[in-house]
């Protein structure tokens, strides 16, 4: 079947082979989503359709009581075998997968996460490793990646992503939807308005870079966001059929980064801000907000960045003499501060990756100079940062660092070496080949600076 050029609905992309002008083949291998009121009910019907005998349910503490005790007297009651777990070890990390092992029943076909963000990711990377199918039933959205074939785990104190599986259904029982508390649901909005500038990497990618593009899964990701927000203001009064839309709004989300085979349709780099917050958060102990949440605050700091290299007077040649002047040395002990036990990890990635190695960052220079017109075009394309967080405290939901716990000194770490996270062309990496990194992030945060104390 020829990839559709006009964005469909979501089931017109569930378990279908594309066709695509972009030169690939895509496939979503999610089944069947469920979504409205009491759509937990499908769950007895799905599984016994799709020829499935004995479940391994995966919940938390908190998820058990939102959903879980309701599968299992769902399950009880249409006499399907079933077990679930409630993880004690919520590190999310090699433990936690050895929890999974230990507490796995014999003869499981089908596993089913009980939640959202981690449990997903668990659940996903665990049944693909273990070869077992698994569902989501999701007990909030605020997220996109349900319908992801990757998995973001802990390993070795560095948020690592790891290729899993995409579910072969997800239930949104909009019932249960609509309990969560607020900040999730604002949460799964922030996920969203990071689509702008992840969507911004990958074009951007495509010009500097020579990365593949596919503007057909491009224009299907922006139009489900512009679904969503059409009727973002209704999620404070959580109704039904808005939370419905979000829900559905990250799925599609998640179906994009399946049909594409990797993420880059859905996260860039206002993510790996959320992603090194994350791992900052939990090597001191905390925890952080909702992915969600710091995917929105992240965004508004990529949009104000942009901002100021909009305004910057670029000097290109001075830009060749810092890529010249590239210390390995120096930027492994930056990163050993600014990831601690993590560090290894990033430096491992970068030794494969090289995107920082000096005759590529100057190749790139010269075709940033030769393009910038079209660059500074796209970069316009891009809402401001005020609007973004005109539509974050509509919904009651954090904009800036400091109102998520990011504090001057890890914001700037933030800006400088975040985009260490992952090995993917950003804009962060675009202003760091220019030598404007350093220079533009501190006059994001002495911006920032001034906005918090003129809201005080």
């Amino acid at each position: 079947m020829k990839m559709p050029k006009k964005p469909m609905e979501l089931n017109a992309y569930l378990d279908q082979r594309f066709t695509c002008d972009c030169g690939k083949e895509h496939y979503a291998a999610l089944s069947a989503v469920r979504m409205g009121k009491d759509t937990l009910n499908d769950l007895p019907n799905l599984v016994k359709a799709m020829g499935f005998k004995s479940l391994y349910l995966i919940s938390d503490p908190i998820t058990y009581g939102i959903a879980g005790e309701k599968c299992v007297k769902i399950l009880r009651d249409a006499g399907i075998q079933h077990k679930i777990i409630q993880l004690s070890h919520l590190g999310f990390d090699e433990a936690t997968l050895g929890e999974l092992a230990i507490n796995m029943p014999m003869g499981c076909d089908l596993m089913v996460a009980v939640g959202t963000g981690t449990i997903n990711d668990m659940t996903r990377y665990f049944s693909f490793k273990m070869g077992r199918p698994f569902f989501t039933v999701a007990t909030a959205a605020p997220m996109d990646g349900f319908a992801s074939s990757i998995a973001a785990i802990q390993v070795n104190h560095l948020k690592t992503t790891f290729d899993a599986h995409t579910p072969t259904a997800i239930i949104g029982d909009t019932e249960i939807l609509k309990g969560a508390p607020y900040r999730m649901i604002a949460a799964g909005l922030g996920d969203l308005l990071g689509k702008f500038t992840c969507l911004c990497d990958w074009k951007l990618a495509k010009v500097i870079n020579g990365e593949h593009y596919c503007n057909n899964i491009v224009e299907l990701v922006e139009s489900c966001v512009q679904k969503v927000l059409t009727s973002a203001d209704k999620a404070t009064e959580r109704d039904p059929e808005t939370l419905g839309n979000i829900m559905e709004g990250l799925v599609l989300a998640g179906v994009a980064m399946s049909l594409y085979g990797n993420s880059r349709p859905a996260s860039g780099c206002e993510h790996h801000m959320s992603h090194y917050w994350e791992m900052i958060f939990e090597q001191a102990g905390k925890r952080p907000v909702p992915h969600g949440t710091q995917v929105g605050v992240g965004t508004v700091l990529i949009l104000k960045l942009v901002e100021k290299l909009r305004k910057a007077d670029v000097d290109f040649d001075a830009a060749r003499v810092a890529a010249k002047s590239y210390d390995q040395a120096a930027w492994e002990d930056a990163i050993h501060t600014a990831y601690g036990p993590a560090a290894e990890g990033v430096i491992a990635m970068e030794a494969k990756a090289q995107k920082n190695e000096t005759t590529a960052r100057l190749a790139r220079i010269d075709t940033i100079e030769a393009h910038w017109d079209e660059i500074m075009a796209l970069l316009s394309g891009l809402p401001s940062s005020e609007e973004i967080m005109g539509i974050l405290r509509s919904l009651n939901s954090p904009c800036l660092p400091s109102e998520i716990g990011v504090e001057d000194d890890l914001l700037r770490q933030t800006f400088l070496y975040c985009k260490e996270v992952r090995a993917r062309y950003t804009i962060l990496q675009m202003v760091w080949d220019l030598g404007l990194l350093d220079t533009l992030s501190d006059e994001v945060i002495a911006e920032l600076e001034h906005i918090v104390i003129c809201n005080n």
